[in-house]
């Protein structure tokens, strides 16, 4: 029975590594699917050798994270594996199936516990409070609720086309701000290879073949991706600014007290 019981602690605990894990990934940045899969990963030594991963360990906290997670997981696994044995090496066949049926009745216990949203939701909240007092380097960053993604807002890339209504013009030519789109950033390609603009000033122009990485409402950016030279972009243009206006409008309706 002592066997048993270490092992359904051992589970229990590996959960709540893997939990604590995942909240500390989505601290530095990442989504809450993805830290949660990686963790998974890292922890029982399989799956990460995704591209995602590569991803991942490219930031000093998040690989430190990783590093904890696969080496509490080589010992929780092979502990694991040594307790279970145990538990039913010896055993008479009655004695064995009840020990089967008590584990197999923790485990669903166990699911239960760890799929409930509302235990979900306490254990992050306190495991978050540690880690923010035990690890201050672990920055929380939700960029879903920063960035307005809730909201109709979007991050996209719009690759310029030689037909595109950006290609060829600076940005204040462009006044893309007007639209409500600011530009963050540009990939470009030079014979040196693929470079990166970030926060370009005005006077930067665009050429075929970037790739701009845009923040705005989501139907603007599509849009945008889609205007071609010409009188018919630069009217699109105009109804793009109109439109911006009475979005601006409203938004600050709501945002009224």
């Amino acid at each position: 029975m002592i066997a048993l019981i270490s092992l359904i602690l051992a589970i229990t605990v590996s959960l709540i590594i893997v939990r604590i894990g995942a909240v500390a990934l989505e601290m530095t940045g990442l989504s809450r699917e993805v830290a949660s899969f990686q963790a998974q990963s890292a922890f029982s030594g399989t799956g990460f050798t995704t591209s995602e991963s590569e991803y991942v360990v490219s930031h000093p906290a998040r690989r430190k994270i990783i590093r904890i997670l696969i080496f509490l997981g080589s010992a929780g696994i092979t502990s694991v594996i040594a307790t279970l044995v145990l538990t039913f090496v010896g055993k008479g066949r009655e004695e064995a199936t009840d020990y089967l049926l008590v584990l197999i009745a923790s485990l669903l216990v166990l699911y239960v516990v760890f799929t409930s949203k509302t235990v979900d939701r306490f254990m992050r909240k306190w495991i978050r409070r540690f880690l923010q007092r035990a690890f201050p380097e672990l920055r929380v960053y939700d960029y879903a609720q920063l960035l307005g993604i809730t909201h109709g807002y979007s991050i996209s890339q719009i690759k310029v086309k030689k037909n595109s209504w950006l290609a060829n013009k600076s940005l204040r030519e462009l006044e893309l701000d007007k639209e409500g789109i600011l530009v963050l950033g540009i990939y470009r390609k030079t014979r040196e290879g693929e470079v990166y603009i970030g926060a370009p000033r005005g006077d930067t122009i665009i050429l075929p073949g970037d790739v701009l990485v845009c923040y705005g409402p989501e139907e603007a950016l599509m849009e945008l991706s889609k205007r071609v030279k010409g009188k018919k972009g630069d009217k699109a243009h105009e109804e793009a600014v109109k439109r911006a206006q009475l979005r601006a409008m409203e938004e600050e309706i709501k945002a009224r007290p």
